[in-house]
């Protein structure tokens, strides 16, 4: 029964992740977090984090992350298959409908019309992750004991790496990872 509900849920994702892995975000939290409970919020942004750093789309390596966690290796592979199978048969049927109605307005409308809906799930997958980040209960509560400063700075000085200094996303990201374990290794020293 569990392979079934890894392979429809991961199904369900595929088939609506317009827009690559950022905007599948808010699908996947859905599914594995709200829905089926297999992950804490706190580890579906763990997932994220390692879905980020490992190669791949994020849809792709969260269903195996998940499907191995819940349900071993075979897990993994009925997860990552339901979410792979709708790509596949879209693409080949866009592919074609595309290259033989490329031209007419209509289709072009359609396309106009979802940019701004992917946008928007983009928006609200950067919105859930800087908030787990930021608060460490999940919930936006301005408390003392609620906010991490230490995300705050890291996320600051990514921000100013990212769009000031034009640095490697993957540098920013080991910078940042290590300049947090010193942070954490001073802090046990005192």
């Amino acid at each position: 029964m569990i392979y079934l509900q890894l392979f429809l849920s991961f199904l369900q994702i595929g088939a609506f992740s317009f827009g690559g892995g950022y905007a599948a975000m808010p699908l996947i939290q859905s599914q594995v977090v709200d829905l089926h409970g297999w992950l804490t919020m706190q580890e579906f942004t763990d997932l994220i984090t390692i879905s980020q750093m490992t190669p791949g789309p994020i849809a792709v390596n969260s269903a195996t992350f998940v499907g191995i966690q819940i349900a071993g290796p075979l897990g993994a592979l009925v997860a990552t298959l339901g979410c792979i199978l709708p790509s596949c048969i879209f693409v080949t049927a866009l592919a074609y409908i595309y290259m033989k109605y490329r031209k007419m307005s209509l289709l072009q409308g359609i396309l106009g019309s979802l940019r701004p809906a992917v946008v928007s799930l983009i928006a609200i997958a950067g919105v859930t992750i800087l908030i787990s980040a930021v608060f460490t209960n999940g919930t936006v509560e301005f408390r003392t004991d609620n906010v991490s400063i230490r995300a705050i700075i890291w996320f600051i000085i990514a921000v100013i790496l990212l769009r000031k200094k034009k640095m490697d996303p993957i540098l920013v990201m080991v910078l940042c990872g290590v300049f947090e374990t010193v942070c954490t290794l001073v802090m046990k020293w005192i």
